[in-house]
């Protein structure tokens, strides 16, 4: 249905895109034959928000599904790369470990590193050398070495410092 208005054709409820027909936005006389509610002459002016169109909306809900498709990939992503980021270290300091068992194997191929370690853990001789185990006196190495108290756990010497406390405590 079309309404005949200033002798062009205009489809009922105005026609008119806002700020089509007349300047400031909206339609002259709202687009109904009489005018709009008031004076017959009056011209109303479209204000306020912009309403929101179906192209928007599409719009709105496109970007949505785009961004929500995105999310759970960039997620694993950023995940993946902590975890190769974890894994570089861990391999940096595995290889750091394997040098250093590497050097160990080398050291320990040495038959002079080994000969000196069994005499300073094992105390070992060679069958032409003498060797003296000195009992209840100094070493022979010329450092005196600190004197190394037996203590036994920590919870039993907290239990006797309670006790010595107690019997200072006068009642």
């Amino acid at each position: 249905m079309v309404q005949e208005q200033g002798g062009g054709a205009v489809p009922p409820g105005g026609g008119g895109v806002p700020g089509g027909d007349v300047p400031g936005g909206g339609v002259a006389g709202g687009g109904v034959a009489g005018g709009g509610i008031g004076d017959a002459g009056s011209r109303t002016r479209w204000r306020g928000r912009p309403r929101l169109t179906s192209r928007a909306a599409v719009l709105a809900v496109v970007m949505c599904a785009i961004a929500l498709s995105l999310a759970y990939p960039v997620r694993e992503y950023i995940a993946q790369h902590r975890q190769i980021d974890q894994l570089e270290a861990q391999h940096k300091m595995e290889l750091a470990q394997v040098r250093s068992l590497e050097a160990e194997q080398q050291r320990l191929s040495d038959p002079a590193y080994v000969e000196q370690q069994a005499r300073a853990r094992l105390n070992m001789c060679l069958p032409y050398e003498t060797c003296y185990v000195i009992i209840g006196g100094h070493s022979g190495g010329g450092l005196p070495h600190p004197s190394q108290v037996r203590r036994g756990p920590w919870y039993v010497t907290l239990w006797k410092s309670l006790q010595r406390a107690d019997r200072r405590a006068p009642r």
